[in-house]
């Protein structure tokens, strides 16, 4: 029973935040719709998957041919390979990630554009907030942490997810496994801790990169930082889920402040 906003032109000048909460979609309307000659306005809430082609192929890259890479993230790369693949994408040529790339370059690909982001992936002005949740415990600093995604433009939620989600699969491969014939898997070695020592400070940035200061953490903030990564990795299916509480909240207070957009969903359903 997901419900979506889409472009909502008779309503675009007058219509609440609480549009925003409203990111579940329904399969049948990712199928742009767009009338020839006719100017819509863009939707509030654009539906499909905002995930910039460079991170998901990146990732996707990773999950098919680096999973049981001892070291990923960590072992050197071609910096010369690697600026390669880097301009390719910024002239936005179709670049196809195979098995004849390095792992290792790959990796190094993704960390780059993470850091190199002009705004990261978790919103600067949303630092303080996201590391305060270190210092909670249990589930009020899961539920905080969900609020907090909820106040993401809709690309970073959908690119971070897509982010946490590959994170998550490379620390369920990190230790050694055995296949059915008896021969041994190496693992990775990339802990969720690993990871969120790597990632961490990528994701969350007090500071632009080279501005003064911004290498310059503290224990306490660099720890936090890769508690709460740590956080999100384990918990993102749970963190990304909005309740069907959550959801009916949302609709209550539109119907208060904004009928006309619960009648306009309810037509469409």
């Amino acid at each position: 029973g997901a419900m979506s906003v889409d472009s909502i032109t008779d309503l675009a000048d007058n219509t609440s935040r609480l549009l925003e909460a409203l990111q579940l979609c329904h399969p049948q309307e990712l199928q742009p719709r767009r009338s020839r000659g006719k100017k819509r306005a863009l939707s509030l809430n654009p539906l499909g998957w905002q995930v910039p082609r460079l991170l998901d192929r990146c990732c996707t890259h990773l999950e098919t041919h680096g999973l049981h890479t001892v070291g990923i993230f960590r072992v050197g790369s071609s910096k010369k390979r690697v600026q390669q693949l880097r301009e390719e994408f910024d002239r936005g040529l179709d670049v196809y990630l195979d098995e004849q790339q390095s792992v290792h370059d790959v990796a190094a690909l993704l960390k780059e554009f993470l850091r190199d982001m002009p705004e990261p992936l978790i919103p600067r002005e949303l630092y303080g907030a996201f590391l305060s949740t270190a210092r909670m415990e249990g589930p009020a600093q899961l539920e905080t942490l969900q609020l907090l995604l909820l106040l993401l433009p809709p690309c970073h939620g959908d690119t971070l997810l897509r982010l946490l989600r590959f994170l998550a699969e490379v620390a369920r491969h990190a230790e050694s496994s055995w296949d059915p014939q008896g021969h041994q898997i190496p693992g990775n070695k990339m802990t969720v801790s690993n990871l969120a020592t790597v990632f961490g400070p990528n994701i969350l940035q007090k500071e632009k990169p080279g501005e003064k200061d911004a290498g310059a953490l503290n224990f306490e903030d660099s720890a936090a930082i890769i508690l709460v990564l740590q956080r999100l990795i384990e918990h993102h299916h749970s963190l990304f889920m909005v309740s069907p509480e959550m959801q009916c909240d949302v609709l209550r207070r539109l119907f208060q402040t904004d009928p006309d957009v619960i009648e306009y969903l309810l037509r469409r359903k």
